[in-house]
């Protein structure tokens, strides 16, 4: 064996051209030369980095990358395979071509090796890149699996970020939260496949990324954001409205004194809680640090063995803004809002009671609720107030059309998705929000509450006003 000389290259060669000719490496070498030839085709689209729809994306950027690299490693695959078969590297047959450079047709066949090498790289590198960022756009996301993100996907266009891209927030950016991503997504792919997720998808989302490092590369904390006015506009049956208008003490910044992002997120604040259900709406524990020093608060009967027990958060923007791109309505806030936009027209009697009833009825599918909230508004009119439909009827089927918008925006039966099915935690008018805390009830050792005082927050201009005197000073319509 010491005296064994290194094989030469023609000896290290013929092996790899006599083992390719197996079926396995041929099956490979048909995969690759399709994706080539379809790439070429469709490069275009490839440069262009978008598709039609969702299901073609799906053809273009996933399963034509798939089929372009399981040819490649079928060709190496086969070689081994066939190798091994043979009991090891075999004879050459006389008939085989001379292994020497002066061969014209190795010459020609080492050549197309490296260009073709060449251009499989070129080809590998463009499907790689545009895979990837097929599985980051938003259209992969919300139409992909068309059923299970349906809800989201609606919400988001919705929704003041329906500009910015998913994975903007959910993932973020450096590599390794990319690279976890992709691995939590092989398991939802794999539920999805087999229809096994959950209905309605559970939240919040586990192990989210912490929003320092999302959502903060745009809302910056320690930026000031003063007072900002909020009029809420509502309707009655009778198509009356009223407005209340508050004064959001917003603050932030390096600001002292009252606000609510100074409170919480200000510099040298720290909140942890404890919970003790997945929603974090059953808050028992609220440590408050500022500045080093640290007050516990905690509800009445709580007791510290329990909450031992319990997962602590430390307290960040999804605490609160838990649905920021995903916000699902009520029945009376969206109505009043499409009535507020003239979607729905408010002088339509009795429009908001109909309405509230016919949104507020269990359909078992979008189908059903498509074809019978729109004759249900309809019917309505025609039954209870048929003088009243024949002279507007545009006016009706519009509000027809409204109502079934509210309905499509925001239940979802396939998902098991219904009123209030996602809880909402900014404010405290739907859901308990700032009372999960905000309560009066949390107490320290010394007896001081965690502030319930609404002037910390917000100050109350006006209370249901027709016609709210602050909003003419202010020359507001």
């Amino acid at each position: 064996m010491a005296n064994q000389q290194p094989a030469s290259w023609r000896e290290r060669l013929y092996p790899i051209i006599f083992l390719s000719n197996n079926l396995i490496s041929r099956i490979g070498v048909v995969l690759v030369t399709a994706a080539a030839i379809f790439w070429v085709f469709l490069l275009p689209t490839y440069l262009q980095g978008e598709a039609a729809s969702a299901y073609l994306g799906i053809l273009l950027f996933l399963a034509l990358p798939s089929g372009f690299f399981l040819g490649l490693a079928l060709i190496p695959i086969g070689i081994v395979l066939y190798r091994r078969r043979l009991g090891g590297t075999p004879a050459l047959t006389s008939e085989f071509p001379v292994l020497s450079w002066s061969n014209p047709s190795l010459r020609r066949l080492i050549i197309f090796i490296g260009v073709v090498t060449f251009a499989n790289m070129l080809i590998g590198a463009n499907l790689t890149y545009r895979a990837t960022a097929y599985m980051e756009s938003v259209q992969f996301c919300g139409l992909t699996c068309h059923t299970v993100m349906k809800p989201e996907y609606t919400a988001y266009q919705n929704s003041p970020h329906s500009r910015v891209e998913c994975v903007k927030c959910h993932i973020g950016a450096g590599a390794s939260w990319f690279v976890r991503s992709k691995l939590s997504g092989l398991g939802q792919v794999v539920a999805v496949a087999l229809n096994n997720y959950e209905r309605p998808i559970p939240v919040p989302v586990a192990n989210l990324r912490p929003a320092r490092e999302t959502c903060e590369d745009c809302h910056w904390p320690d930026k000031f954001g003063g007072d900002r006015l909020r009029v809420l506009t509502h309707f009655d049956d009778e198509g009356k409205t009223t407005k209340s208008v508050l004064l959001m003490h917003i603050g932030g910044g390096g600001a002292r004194g009252v606000g609510i992002h100074t409170a919480h997120v200000g510099k040298g604040v720290r909140i942890r809680y404890a919970h003790s259900d997945n929603e974090r709406q059953n808050i028992p524990w609220v440590e408050y640090g500022r500045n080093g020093e640290k007050r516990d608060f905690f509800a009445a009967k709580a007791r510290k063995e329990d909450i031992a027990k319990m997962d602590v958060r430390e307290m960040d923007c999804m605490d609160c803004h838990n649905r920021p791109s995903h916000s699902f309505e009520t029945p009376e806030g969206a109505l009043d809002r499409m009535m507020a936009a003239g979607a729905i027209a408010p002088d339509l009697p009795q429009i908001r009671k109909a309405a509230l009833e016919i949104l507020k009825k269990n359909y078992t599918s979008t189908a059903q609720a498509e074809s019978e909230i729109p004759a249900a508004v309809e019917r309505f009119y025609k039954e209870k107030s048929a003088d009243v439909y024949s002279k507007r009827q545009a006016a009706v089927q519009s509000a027809a059309k409204g109502v079934l918008a509210i309905w499509s925006r925001n239940v979802f039966p396939e998902m098991k998705i219904n009123w209030g099915t996602y809880i909402n935690n900014i404010g405290h008018n739907d859901f308990p929000g700032c009372f999960r805390c905000h309560d009066g009830e949390h107490k320290s050792a010394d007896g001081k509450a965690v502030e319930q005082d609404c002037n910390t927050c917000h100050s109350l201009l006006a209370m249901d006003e027709a016609s709210p005197k602050i909003l003419t000073e202010l020359g507001v319509d």
